[in-house]
């Protein structure tokens, strides 16, 4: 789990809600259903007129990736096991990698390495996997700005939103009985436009886009890290090399 993400938004929204009931607010009183149809109706009808529908759904599938970290994540596991896989290979030979395939814990350093058990040439594997990062890197972006157009959508149909209530107030101004819930559907649908955009569309956006990152990071150290081994290059020389991708780490009791 992220927990980051997680803290985050309990502090972001325990805060508007604490500061609410502080003030002697009633949390009840800034739910209100036509309001949140009005805004998020609004907003996603707005994301899905400007976004093609694989970008929709990638960018749907991406939201777990605010909470949840993917799996072989761990930058400094994945250097021990590249540098342990260097030592075997120059100690024995590269096809004895291929018993520890299944005991690598990141699933993209069991694809790499199955090019590199096979004996594939180092500028192919290079080629291949480079455009792989690449294009997967582009295609999850477009998806992750889903939630920047929601960012960008939603406090403007918050402001129609709030329009649409005065005209409600307006039409019933003989009638005092109807103008509070009015003016409260004004002032709510600003609330949900606003908060929605700064608490979670543009900060989903903003993790979803660092993790895709740091993702793309871990796969070019995973394939700087094969390409070495493929290439005969000295462990310690490997290790260095990885060493770029995490300069705030320390080296491992594997190094030589």
């Amino acid at each position: 789990m992220d927990l980051m993400s997680i803290l985050g938004l309990v502090l972001a929204v325990g805060g508007i809600l604490g500061g609410q009931v502080i003030e002697g607010g009633h949390i009840g009183s800034i739910m209100q259903l036509t309001a949140a149809i009005i805004v998020f109706g609004g907003t996603f009808g707005a994301v899905l007129i400007g976004t093609p529908m694989g970008d929709v759904k990638t960018g749907l599938k991406l939201v777990k990736t605010v909470f949840i970290n993917p799996r072989g994540d761990d930058p400094e596991k994945i250097i021990k096991e590249l540098i342990e896989a260097s030592q075997i290979a120059r100690k024995e030979s590269i096809l004895a990698l291929e018993k520890r395939l299944s005991n690598f814990s990141n699933p993209y350093m069991q694809t790499i390495f199955r090019f590199v058990i096979d004996g594939v040439d180092p500028n192919t594997i290079k080629d291949i996997f480079e455009s792989e990062i690449y294009l997967e890197e582009e295609h999850m972006m477009s998806g992750s700005k889903i939630w920047e157009a929601a960012g960008g959508y939603s406090p403007t149909i918050g402001i129609i939103g709030a329009v649409m209530g005065l005209i409600h107030v307006m039409e019933n101004l003989a009638d005092t009985s109807k103008l509070g819930a009015g003016i409260a559907v004004a002032f709510v649908a600003t609330v949900y436009g606003v908060g929605s955009a700064n608490l979670f569309f543009f900060p989903f956006a903003k993790k979803i886009q660092r993790k895709i990152k740091m993702q793309g990071q871990m796969k070019e150290m995973i394939l700087t890290g094969a390409i070495g081994i493929v290439s005969g290059m000295n462990p310690f020389i490997i290790e260095e090399k990885l060493r770029a991708y995490t300069p705030h780490s320390k080296k491992p009791d594997t190094a030589e």
